[in-house]
C-alpha cells in the first residue's frame, strides 16, 4: 500500500512537471517611458520641478544683475580708484562671479535630487502595475523597450502589455507622453 501511494505521488509529481515543461513560455513588452510619461502625477512632477527652475533662474538673474552694475561702475570709475579699492572691487566682481557659478551647480544638483526623488513614487507605481498585469497574464517575461538593450525580438513572438498597463493606472487610451525633462 505504501509503495502504492509513493508510486502515485511520484507519477503525479512527474506529469506536473511535464505538463509545466511543455507549456510555452509567454514573453511581453513594453515602453515604461511612455506609460509613465502618461500618467497624469506626471503633471504635478512637472510643475513642481519647473516651479524650482523658475526660482533658481530667478536667483541666478539676480546675481547677474548684481555683477553688471558693479562691473559698469568699475568700468566706468576704475581710472579714478586708487589700488587698494580697485583690488577690493575686482574681488568683489570674482566673488560675485564665483557666486553666480556656485549656485548655478548646487541649483542643477538640487533639481537632478529633487526630480529623482518626486518621480520614485511614480516609477514605484508604474512598476507595481506592470508586475500586476505581468503576474496576471502569466507572463515568464517582459521587455522593457525604453532600456533599448534588445538586440533583436520579434514583436509577433511577444505581447504589448502597455494597453493592459494603461488600463490598470487609469490612463486614458488616447493620453500621449508629456514631454520629458
Amino acid at each position: 500500500m505504501k509503495l502504492m501511494m509513493k508510486l502515485s505521488l511520484a507519477l503525479a509529481v512527474l506529469f506536473a512537471a511535464t505538463t509545466t515543461s511543455n507549456a510555452q513560455p509567454k514573453f511581453g513588452y513594453i515602453n515604461s517611458q511612455e506609460i509613465i510619461f502618461t500618467m497624469p502625477e506626471i503633471a504635478d512632477v512637472q510643475a513642481s520641478l519647473e516651479k524650482m527652475q523658475t526660482e533658481l533662474q530667478e536667483q541666478l538673474e539676480i546675481i547677474q544683475v548684481e555683477y553688471n552694475n558693479r562691473a559698469l561702475e568699475y568700468q566706468k570709475n576704475s581710472a579714478n580708484y586708487s589700488d587698494a579699492i580697485r583690488q577690493s572691487k575686482e574681488q568683489e566682481l570674482m566673488s560675485l562671479q564665483q557666486r553666480y557659478e556656485e549656485l548655478g551647480k548646487a541649483g542643477s544638483q538640487d533639481l537632478q535630487n529633487q526630480q529623482a526623488k518626486l518621480m520614485q513614487p511614480v516609477i514605484e507605481k508604474a512598476r507595481a502595475a506592470i508586475d500586476k498585469i505581468a503576474a496576471e497574464g502569466g507572463y515568464t517575461a517582459i521587455f522593457d523597450m525604453a532600456a533599448a538593450s534588445l538586440a533583436y525580438y520579434d514583436k509577433n513572438q511577444m505581447t504589448d502589455i502597455a494597453p493592459l498597463v494603461r488600463k490598470e493606472l487609469g490612463i486614458p487610451e488616447n493620453a500621449t507622453p508629456a514631454e520629458q525633462q
